[in-house]
């Protein structure tokens, strides 16, 4: 007689407890990166404390003539005491600087980033795009000074020439218009060599965005007959413009906290100068290094006051670069 056998009858598994708990590196790691977000947080702040500690007394005692005046005198007696109610401290001339020379290198540099990009991306081949992308990034790392030293030396002669052609064919408007033939270290010259600064930095951003665009529309491009260039407004351009705006504003923060290679390259005027092509102007980072060396302990606090409104400038630039991502933050179509 044949036996059959019979498997015997396995318990069940136990059952496993579902939790929502997170695991303890999942624990760590998000501690680690909200203490690292939180420390930028408190460092900004701290800066922040210490500006307006130390330059309230002069925010105090010079009211609104410190924003909107362009006075910069120190008042001393016979002993060398400082006459509190003689001395001026304003900043507007050097604000108005601050403001044209970042603008002047924002209009330059968007485009040459924007279409550096767009090469990089969709044109390059890949031997030259590595090449190229390296160097790029190399740029966005070089010290400032090195870029005020070469527009001093190298750049302001062509400068100047341009600034010449300026005025000559676009005389008629105001801010091209010369009194003086006053060309040499103008606020032009200081917008160039800021530009050919921040040029990486846009290009580098724009560059990243560009190279996400999704493939699926890419091709959906190419297959309703689009050319590349064609394809490139249809989706490109729309899918990355928040990034470019992002890495736009970023380059104008950089421009206008910029204190080395404005100050080599600028003559430190304390009048307010609208025209782009005088040789006459400053920022308020290079009127900063100008003076720290030999202030006092009143004019320390000017420029820690000073220090806290450019603060504040690019807080507001900042803000409105945020505001503007997420109202064109739309995708390509």
């Amino acid at each position: 007689m044949s036996q059959t056998l019979v498997e015997p009858i396995k318990a069940p598994p136990a059952k496993r407890d579902l939790t929502t708990l997170p695991r303890f590196s999942d624990r760590v790691f998000r501690g680690v990166v909200t203490g690292g977000g939180l420390s930028s947080l408190v460092i900004l702040g701290l800066i922040f404390s210490f500006l307006a500690y130390q330059g309230f007394s002069v925010l105090r005692s010079q009211g609104l003539h410190f924003i909107t005046g362009s006075t910069w005198a120190i008042a001393q007696d016979d002993a060398g005491n400082i006459i509190a109610s003689q001395t001026k401290f304003g900043i507007a001339a050097m604000l108005v600087g601050t403001i044209l020379c970042s603008i002047i290198a924002v209009v330059i540099a968007v485009p040459i980033s924007v279409l550096s990009a767009l090469f990089l991306n969709f044109y390059a081949p890949p031997t030259i795009k590595k090449i190229m992308v390296a160097v790029i990034d190399l740029m966005a790392a070089f010290p400032s000074i090195l870029f005020g030293l070469w527009g001093f030396f190298v750049l302001m002669p062509s400068v100047e020439y341009w600034a010449k052609l300026l005025h000559k064919y676009f005389g008629f408007i105001p801010f091209f218009k010369m009194e003086v033939p006053v060309f040499t270290r103008s606020p032009f010259v200081a917008g160039v060599v800021l530009a050919v600064m921040i040029i990486p930095i846009i290009t580098s951003v724009s560059r990243e965005i560009f190279s996400q665009t999704p493939l699926d529309r890419i091709q959906a491009a190419y297959a309703l007959g689009a050319n590349r260039w064609g394809m490139i407004k249809a989706v490109a351009l729309p899918y990355g413009r928040s990034g470019v705006v992002g890495g736009a504003m970023l380059g104008l923060g950089r421009a206008m906290g910029e204190t080395v290679a404005v100050y080599t390259v600028l003559n430190i005027v304390y009048q307010v100068n609208w025209h782009v092509l005088l040789g006459a102007g400053g920022n308020v980072a290079s009127m900063i290094l100008l003076k720290f060396g030999d202030a006092g302990p009143d004019e320390i606090k000017a420029l820690m006051a000073a220090g806290l409104v450019l603060f504040l400038l690019t807080l507001v630039v900042n803000s409105m670069a945020n505001f503007i991502v997420k109202r064109t933050g739309k995708s390509g179509r």
